[in-house]
């Protein structure tokens, strides 16, 4: 059963770890801490995309980054194995801070063990929730970070992502992928790499 009061109080302290992100984005004429306004974007997009959500993904959702620059990209070899290992401690480090908090609201094991689960992006494919949440996380990268990503890498690098983010979404979330508001330069970039 959702307890409304818990969820806010657990969506109130992840904003206020994200809050102190040193890195600020631009948005709308305002200045947010990063991973704040990532977080925002999460739940913004999880409640049009799958408004019937468990508490667990809505959960999920919000803490998915929690802290994230705590551990830069910078801090492992810039090679392949380098980023799977980042993106493995991520994980873990999510699931700590996010257990914390969550315990300190007053949830138990349980709904401590799915948040972990989800945070883990288990059985990809196959469990609804770790599918939808892929699905936001994806549709929030195309919509929001795509454009920026690409004026970073070249060409073959953002089709090469864009490839690889195509196929870890369910049909579902590539359908909105392609209804999302994208800019020509970042809509031309996905339907090249889709075309594939």
């Amino acid at each position: 059963m959702s307890d409304p009061d818990k969820l806010s109080k657990a969506f109130r302290l992840f904003d206020k770890a994200n809050s102190e992100d040193p890195n600020k984005e631009e948005h709308i004429g305002k200045t947010y801490p990063r991973e704040l306004l990532y977080a925002i974007r999460m739940t913004e997009k999880l409640n049009s995309f799958a408004p019937n959500s468990s508490e667990a993904l809505q959960l999920t959702a919000r803490c998915q980054h929690i802290r994230r620059w705590e551990i830069p990209r910078n801090s492992y070899p810039m090679d392949r194995t380098g980023y799977l290992k980042w993106r493995q401690e991520l994980k873990k480090f999510h699931v700590q801070k996010a257990s914390e908090i969550l315990k300190g609201v007053g949830y138990g094991a349980d709904s401590i063990d799915k948040v972990s689960f989800l945070l883990e992006k288990k059985q990809l494919k196959k469990n609804e929730d770790t599918q939808t949440l892929e699905d936001v996380i994806c549709l929030v990268f195309l919509e929001f970070y795509l454009e920026p990503f690409s004026e970073k890498h070249p060409k073959e690098k953002s089709l090469e992502i864009l490839q690889k983010t195509w196929r870890k979404m369910s049909e579902k979330g590539q359908e909105a992928a392609l209804r999302l508001p994208l800019s020509k330069k970042a809509y031309e970039l996905v339907s090249k790499a889709i075309e594939k």
